[in-house]
């Protein structure tokens, strides 16, 4: 029951986003909304982590099998990828090398304010 409970918890903040997603007019997943939604609520204290934590970790856990249908659509599509392959890389090493360097900023952000409390 206690899974289930924590399912739910993550499922309310999905909805929330979808709900933003729908009233807001950015071109923003609702998924981010849900996510970003979830974090202030961690960070606020609202929601507290073992709230959360073991219904966290097993969809962590099964992350990869939730890529599986979209992996299925891209081989449907091999053809209009091909015709793309040059902007669809520039975009992936991009975004790659944006990711990696906000993600780093983060974690030594983190890490500072640690050692600070």
């Amino acid at each position: 029951m206690k899974s289930f409970f924590q399912f739910m918890v993550i499922l309310l903040f999905s909805l929330i986003g979808e709900f933003l997603h729908e009233l807001l007019p950015f071109p923003i997943p609702a998924s981010v909304y849900g996510l970003v939604l979830l974090f202030i609520s961690l960070l606020a204290g609202v929601i507290k982590l073992p709230q959360i934590e073991e219904a966290a970790d097993f969809l962590l856990k099964i992350m990869p099998a939730l890529f599986i249908p979209s992996v299925v659509k891209l081989m449907t599509i091999r053809d209009l990828l091909w015709e793309n392959i040059v902007p669809i890389l520039v975009i992936v090493l991009t975004t790659t090398v944006v990711v990696m360097v906000v993600t780093g900023q983060v974690a030594q952000w983190m890490i500072r304010r640690h050692k600070e409390l």
